[in-house]
């Protein structure tokens, strides 16, 4: 975000990619992680979750000016970096962070989310009413309105018959993405959302190991080694974009795609 450049950005805005979480990012006047948090509430979801650095006086602040907001039970946790570490830990630390700072989820099934993809009421509803304790959407990526190279950076999916995940290849060459196909044909891609059974997942994320280039403990990571060991992961076939914040020219995109919906 901050590295990208768009001139037909106003300088306000431009001010804000450059300084603010992308989260709190201003989409018409709103917060973008507001867009996110809504569409969960309206699909049902009462209890949010948001995991920041060990700052989140900008997130309360945002998010305490959201009036019909209120009625949701909005909780912090703090993923905090290791002294021998100057970043993060990575995604399944975050989430493993968070379990321990709220050790009732140990015993819950939740939703996980990235806080820069604007998913559909829809998405959140599907998990929601899932039919397994564990799933992840499978989106087809002829619904994505993104570039090959882009959609290249997602990850793949395998399933069997029932719709069970068997595997998950990040960032597969663009040359054989199509051979991931499902059984109607489909390739169907990971766009970060999930729904896992804190009383299966959490040693998973505790013992989660770090990737060997990238040296952060990751999500991915967490759910293979789970699938591994032959735990069930219902994939959820869905069709839909789902607007991100990766650059700069995003934010005018993004203000055109809520105009639209």
């Amino acid at each position: 975000m901050k590295n990208s450049v768009d001139p037909h950005l106003s300088e306000e805005k431009s001010n804000q990619a450059n300084h603010r979480s992308k989260g709190l990012i201003e989409i018409h006047g709103k917060p973008f992680l507001y867009y996110l948090i809504n569409n969960a509430s309206k699909a049902g979801f009462e209890n949010i979750y948001i995991i920041t650095g060990e700052d989140a006086s900008q997130f309360r602040s945002a998010l305490s000016n959201q009036t019909d907001l209120k009625t949701l039970d909005i909780q912090f946790a703090t993923q905090y970096i290791p002294s021998e570490r100057v970043k993060p830990y990575g995604t399944a630390d975050a989430v493993y962070q968070c379990l321990e700072q709220y050790p009732e989820l140990k015993n819950k099934t939740f939703c996980v989310c990235n806080s820069d993809n604007l998913y559909t009421t829809q998405a959140f509803e599907l998990l929601k009413k899932a039919p397994s304790n564990q799933a992840i959407l499978a989106y087809d990526i002829d619904a994505l309105e993104y570039p090959i190279e882009k959609i290249s950076r997602f990850a793949v999916m395998k399933f069997n018959e029932q719709y069970d995940l068997l595997d998950i290849i990040e960032k597969p060459d663009p040359s054989v993405i199509s051979n991931y196909t499902d059984a109607s044909g489909k390739t169907r891609v990971s766009m970060n959302i999930f729904l896992f059974d804190g009383n299966i997942f959490f040693d998973y994320l505790k013992n989660c190991p770090p990737h060997s280039e990238r040296n952060e403990k990751e999500l991915p990571t967490a759910l293979k080694n789970m699938i591994k060991d032959g735990k069930v992961v219902l994939g959820i076939p869905i069709a839909t974009h789902v607007p991100d914040l990766t650059a700069k020219g995003d934010i005018t995109i993004l203000e055109q795609y809520l105009d639209q919906n």
